[in-house]
């Protein structure tokens, strides 16, 4: 019978010195979130008179929201408490002295915080944006006290594609007809501004069909030069080929919420129409946070356990408050980067990377210190 491979005793033990820290610290940070949240919304949530179980069910959609700011703070904290406690007990210098190179201590857990920024990377481009738009479907079923979860009425969404943008007042329950549309279309092609109204569109895959559509044309100053009442139908595209579900999903509204596909095509599509400005940027930045965000998880591997050498002998009271510290500290270089991504004075994709890169460097050049 072929044995199952184990784990070097080594990286065993490791791992679970590792796993307490980060499973509490991570616990921790997604019960603040949840606290907050249920502050933030508890007056309005409770004076609608909701059950338990929607309310419940509102904030805990919302908790994956949070994952790119949990799993790079989860990974310092273990970090730092982890190898603090080893070299307070004289572990880490015992290794060393045995003949255990320091990189070969610290293989374990830059593997860990690699498994966590994948990690943290999946749930926030998989999980959150079909999370959020449950969250937001299941506070409107709050305020509107429907027996199944809702489409999110008045829905404005931009074609980034065309220029166009789609208002629906509502969509049935068949999640196939819209009611109240308005389409109001770009002059890109032509010296004309048009809206399309119509009572009622049956959407099939990504197309929309408008019933008996009424087209206003407009002329770039603005005054009307023509009403046509067009025939029996007229067929639309939905933005980026999305479905309904996809078009209708609440998530659409942030950059941040949607996946990072989207964003790209969206990115795509405004570049190749010529639009920029501070709304692209924004995007730009969003995209690349969307990567730089989860890789914190190993920068915070790579900066903490230097510190947590050095500083571990003096307790896991500095251990701690290190963690708050440097998780802080990594928060206001972001801001003030993104807010000179977005003014254009750094490349958007740079803005988001830059403070990865300088705590990534900081703890490389601890680490060769240490190794030395």
């Amino acid at each position: 019978m072929r044995a199952v491979p184990r784990l070097p005793l080594l990286d065993s033990y490791l791992m679970r010195e590792l796993w307490g820290p980060f499973v509490f610290s991570l616990g921790a940070f997604l019960l603040f979130w949840f606290l907050n949240i249920f502050f933030l919304a508890a007056d309005y949530l409770i004076n609608a008179h909701a059950p338990f179980f929607l309310i419940l069910r509102f904030l805990i959609f919302r908790v994956p929201q949070s994952t790119p700011y949990a799993f790079p703070f989860a990974c310092l904290f273990a970090t730092l408490l982890a190898f603090g406690r080893l070299a307070s007990d004289n572990e880490i210098t015992a290794l060393r002295t045995a003949g255990v190179p320091f990189m070969r201590i610290c293989r374990t857990p830059l593997l860990f915080g690699v498994a966590a920024f994948a990690v943290a990377y999946y749930v926030n481009d998989t999980v959150v944006p079909r999370a959020v738009d449950l969250s937001t479907r299941t506070f409107y079923q709050i305020v509107y006290h429907t027996a199944t979860l809702p489409i999110v009425p008045q829905i404005f969404r931009k074609d980034d594609a065309t220029g166009n943008v789609f208002y629906v007042g509502n969509i049935e329950n068949d999640h196939r007809t819209m009611e109240n549309v308005m389409i109001f279309v770009n002059a890109t092609n032509s010296a004309y501004k048009e809206v399309i109204n119509a009572d009622k569109a049956v959407v099939d895959g990504s197309v929309m069909t408008l019933q008996h559509p009424r087209v206003t044309k407009f002329k770039r100053e603005g005054a009307v030069d023509g009403y046509v009442l067009s025939p029996q139908s007229m067929q639309i595209g939905l933005p980026l080929a999305e479905t309904l579900d996809q078009f209708a999903s609440t998530a659409n509204n942030d950059d941040f919420t949607v996946n990072s596909g989207q964003l790209r095509s969206q990115i795509k599509a405004m570049e190749a129409t010529g639009q920029g400005g501070a709304a692209l940027d924004v995007k730009k930045i969003t995209l690349a946070q969307k990567l730089s965000f989860p890789f914190a998880s190993l920068i915070a591997v790579v900066i903490a356990l230097p510190l947590a050498v050095r500083f571990g002998k003096k307790g896991r009271t500095l251990g701690i408050a290190l963690s708050i510290l440097l998780f802080f500290v990594y928060f206001i270089m972001m801001s003030a980067f993104v807010a000179l991504g977005r003014n254009g004075a750094l490349n958007p994709y740079l803005s988001a990377w830059i403070p990865n890169a300088i705590m990534g460097a900081a703890g490389a050049f601890m680490f060769w210190r240490e190794e030395h």
